[in-house]
C-alpha cells in the first residue's frame, strides 16, 4: 500500500512531527520490564520518533516501515546509535521477523501513531508468538491532529484545509476514544492483559510548525506546488487566534503477554 509518505513528505515528517516525552518511554520500560537484554520492534516507525529514544534503554531496536525514505530519515535522526537498525516492511512481515529473530525473542513491539494503517486483529495474534512472556504490544498515539483540537486556531485551520485542500479533516488517526476502545478490545481478545496510561502537556506552536505538521500528513502528490503561498494563506487564516499552543495527550495502550 503506497501511502505517499516519501520524498519531501518524509523530510517534513522528521522535522515537524513531535517526538515522545521521556515519561512515555518510562511507561513502556516499566510495563514490559525492559532491560539491556531486550530487543524492541517498532512497527510503522516513521522517522524514528519512538524507536530512537527506546534504543537508549534496551539492547537493540528494529525499526520497520514500508517507506524507504522514512527509514533513511530515521537512520539520519539516529546518528551514530550502534543498536538501531532499519528494515523495509510492514505488519504483514511479522512472520518473517519471527523467523529471523526467533519466537519469544522480543521484549516489546511498539506501534506509534500507525495502527490505523494495519490489520490489528491479525497483527495482535501474530505478535503473541514474537514477544517473550512479560513482554507485549504497545499502541502509542501522539495527540489529536492539529485540525481537530478544540482551540480557535485549530477550528480555523480545519476550515482552511477544507477550503484550500478539500480535506474533510474527520480522520483522527486512532487518537479518538472509540478507536482506543477498539484497540483495547482487540488486544484483550488476542489474550493480552491490557493497561493504559496517558502523558499530557502543552507546547507552544509557530505558524511554520502548524504548516509543517499539515504538510507532513499529506501524500507527496497532494503537496501544494507553492509552499510559501500555502503557508502565507494558512497564517492569514489562523492569525486572529494567536498565540498558538497545542494541548498534547499521548495515549499509551499496553497489552502484556502473561
Amino acid at each position: 500500500m503506497d501511502l505517499g509518505f516519501r520524498g519531501e513528505v518524509a523530510a517534513l515528517y522528521r522535522r515537524y512531527r513531535r517526538g515522545y516525552p521521556p515519561p512515555v518511554v518510562d511507561a513502556l520500560v516499566d510495563a514490559f520490564t525492559l532491560t539491556r537484554d531486550d530487543v524492541v520492534v517498532d512497527l510503522g516507525c516513521g522517522t524514528g520518533q519512538l524507536a530512537v529514544p527506546l534504543a537508549g534503554r534496551v539492547r537493540g531496536v528494529v525499526g520497520v516501515d514500508p517507506e524507504p525514505d522514512m527509514l533513511a530519515e530515521a537512520r539520519a535522526a539516529a546518528g551514530d546509535l550502534p543498536n538501531a537498525t532499519w528494515v523495509v516492511g510492514s505488519d504483514a512481515d511479522v512472520p518473517a521477523l519471527r523467523a529471523v529473530l526467533g519466537a519469544g525473542s522480543v521484549g516489546a513491539v511498539t506501534i506509534g501513531q500507525a495502527l490505523h494503517w494495519m490489520d490489528r486483529e491479525r497483527l495482535f495474534a501474530e505478535l503473541r508468538t514474537l514477544v517473550r512472556p512479560g513482554g507485549g504490544v504497545a499502541v502509542v498515539t501522539n495527540g489529536t491532529p492539529l485540525w481537530q483540537q478544540g482551540s480557535g486556531w485549530s477550528r480555523a485551520l480545519g476550515a482552511f484545509l477544507r477550503d484550500h485542500l478539500g480535506l474533510g479533516g474527520d480522520r483522527a488517526c486512532g487518537t479518538d476514544e472509540e478507536s482506543q476502545r477498539q484497540y483495547a478490545a482487540a488486544l484483550s481478545a488476542a489474550g493480552y492483559d491490557v493497561t493504559a496510561s496517558t502523558v499530557e502537556y502543552t507546547a507552544p506552536l509557530t505558524v511554520d510548525a502548524i504548516a509543517g505538521g499539515v504538510l507532513s500528513a499529506l501524500p507527496v502528490d497532494r503537496l501544494p506546488a507553492d509552499r510559501a503561498a500555502f503557508t502565507s494563506a494558512l497564517e492569514n487564516a489562523v492569525a486572529p487566534h494567536a498565540p498558538f499552543a497545542e494541548d498534547v495527550r499521548v495515549a499509551v495502550l499496553m497489552g502484556r503477554r502473561g
